[in-house]
């Protein structure tokens, strides 16, 4: 009795911990927490924009890209405005990478994803050739 006490509290105590540890997780991957609603929907669920709207069902089109992407410049890179607009093929829709040029001639590039959401990508080196 003594053996199979020695042996079962310690497994119970760790069950105990990784079943608390998977709470406070929201049931990890598989669960609705951190991780989204199940697997394959990524970090804000399925059709989710960053601030938690609703996403439009079908892809935003190459000139709406860069109309998000000049009102992106027009707030946050005065004096910068959309070069060029090139399109690539992301998981299962297209997305598009956005050049923008300076009054410097320094070049941005930034990221618009299928539902209109524009990342900057880091660096305002100037870019060589």
């Amino acid at each position: 009795m003594k053996r199979l006490l020695s042996v079962a509290l310690p497994v119970a105590a760790v069950v105990l911990v990784v079943g608390v540890a998977f709470a406070q997780m929201g049931g990890g991957m598989w669960g609705a927490g951190p991780m989204g609603g199940g697997m394959g929907q990524g970090m804000m669920g399925p059709g989710m924009t960053a601030v938690g709207q609703q996403a439009p069902a079908t892809p935003i089109t190459e000139e709406k890209a860069r109309e998000l992407a000049q009102q992106y410049a027009d707030r946050y890179l005065k004096g910068f405005a959309v070069d060029k607009v090139l399109p690539f093929a992301g998981m299962h829709m297209p997305m598009y990478s956005v050049e923008l040029k300076g009054p410097g001639d320094e070049i941005r590039t930034l990221h618009v994803n299928p539902w209109g959401n524009v990342m900057p990508f880091p660096g305002p080196w100037r870019r060589v050739g």
